[in-house]
């Protein structure tokens, strides 16, 4: 098989993974009776970021103890008694890194002391060690606040059409992050502590810059906590990948629209046919005031209102179909109603360095509280499990590409860029993975959906 190839730009604890899986492959390749047999242990050298993983032999080892050292490895990174914890401050550098990148003055006195402060202010969950605290959920607050906000107001103060587009580049780039860390937010009930100003501020804020990132107030909320964790891409599930071959290009449009200019119906109905009335009220009211809002700002201003509010929410509408058709588009034909089969994992830079390790989306699916740098930790304890459910783990590639690559049916690259665990995967040649990755597009049919699902299954019509 080819190489994993592992980026100098991930994150600390996916090099750590993907370095042990990378070793289970080489294990398995070197005995191939017994994907647990002892081979190379990567060194510090042989496995530094940016390296290619090879073969040969340069030491040996049982792979449990391996597999027992790596995860004390990780867990120590986000563990505050370790002397090798540090605080998430910025999405694209370690805090470590900084202090040698950093003049020392800058360092000491300036970015310590905001770390300091700024720990104050952050979350710390109930769910990870009482020290962990989101920093850069500060630093991203502190960005939008000052780069996002000044920015949208003056445009409505004083347009140029130059500012307008370098406004709305500027968006674009946050948009991932910024969505990201909505995603924490209502995942965990805010990312601030819970302080009564500063609480008040966090309940406030996305009612400022949701907007301004192409979201409707409080339907990402609704959505994604209350409807599709609900539903976990079952037939209930409005943003459900089954009833579509997702490697159709008609297909994936029809997915795609619909959510584009219907999910302000089809979310209301939803919770009317499973009973939660104050649900449909309360998402229809937010998504139809919000529209109401932006054609009042539109009517007042039109020109700063499509470059500040209508171009996000166009751009972002697409953004998150084409993401969950990523995350959703293989799904195993014997177990559809699996976590691990019916969503995916990957190792790779813009999901997990920029995204809040958003690429670990079965962990995720598994246990939707679990705090986000849990999610490498929790893949490497379960291991075993995840090989022996079968599950899908790839790396350089993120969410987007492989929605692309499967729309132009590029099955041999997909299959390059799997990371294949467990003795039944490493096995397999580049054209057995890529055949069974074409298998886990195709769509299921009403008469399939009632015997995975069961009665509770309902019919829908099928996609023509």
């Amino acid at each position: 098989m080819d190489p994993i190839i592992i980026s100098p730009e991930l994150p600390r604890n996916d090099v750590v993974l993907l370095r042990n899986l990378a070793d289970d492959i080489e294990r398995c390749q070197q005995n191939p009776g017994s994907a647990k047999s002892s081979g190379r242990v990567a060194t510090k050298h042989d496995s530094a970021p940016g390296r290619k993983v090879v073969n040969g032999t340069v030491g040996r080892d049982d792979s449990s103890s391996r597999d027992e050292r790596d995860l004390a490895s990780m867990k120590a990174l986000n563990d505050p008694a370790s002397q090798d914890f540090e605080p998430t401050v910025f999405v694209s550098v370690d805090l470590q890194d900084l202090s040698s990148r950093l003049h020392p003055v800058v360092y000491r006195h300036i970015l310590l002391p905001y770390v300091k402060w700024a720990q104050g202010i952050a979350r710390h969950p109930r769910y990870v060690p009482t020290h962990m605290r989101d920093v850069v959920m500060v630093t991203h607050l502190i960005l939008y606040f000052t780069t996002s906000v000044p920015s949208a107001i003056w445009l409505y103060y004083h347009f140029t059409y130059l500012h307008g587009i370098i406004h709305f580049v500027m968006q674009f780039y946050y948009l991932g992050t910024y969505t990201l860390m909505m995603h924490q937010h209502i995942h965990g009930g805010g990312v601030l502590r819970k302080h009564p100003l500063i609480h008040l501020f966090d309940v406030a804020f996305p009612y400022i810059t949701d907007p301004l990132m192409g979201h409707t107030w409080n339907t990402y909320y609704y959505h994604h906590v209350k409807h599709h964790h609900v539903e976990g891409n079952g037939p209930d599930d409005l943003s459900s990948t089954i009833r579509y071959q997702r490697d159709n290009v008609w297909h994936f449009l029809h997915y795609v629209g619909r959510f584009y200019f219907l999910i302000w119906l089809d979310l209301p109905l939803y919770f009317l046919r499973k009973d939660r009335p104050t649900f449909a009220l309360k998402a229809a009211f937010w998504e139809l005031f919000n529209y109401a809002t932006l054609l009042t700002l539109f009517r007042l201003n039109c020109r700063p209102t499509f470059f500040v509010f209508l171009l996000p929410l166009m751009l972002l509408r697409a953004g998150l179909m084409v993401g969950n058709w990523g995350q959703h588009a293989l799904v195993d034909a014997d177990e559809p109603d699996s976590d691990y089969r019916s969503s995916i994992t990957l190792i790779d830079v813009p999901s997990n360095r920029y995204c809040f390790n958003d690429g670990y989306h079965t962990s995720h699916h598994l246990n939707p509280r679990r705090h986000w740098r849990e999610h490498p930790v929790h893949f490497l304890a379960n291991k075993e499990t995840y090989s022996s459910e079968h599950a899908l783990v790839f790396h350089n590639i993120d969410y987007l590409e492989i929605t692309i690559r499967l729309l132009l049916h590029h099955y041999e690259h997909l299959a390059r860029c799997m990371v294949p665990i467990g003795e039944r995967q490493i096995k397999m040649t580049i054209e057995q993975r890529a055949a069974m990755l074409q298998r886990c597009t195709r769509r299921f049919s009403e008469d399939e959906i009632r015997e995975k699902f069961g009665p509770a299954a309902k019919a829908k019509p099928a996609v023509k």
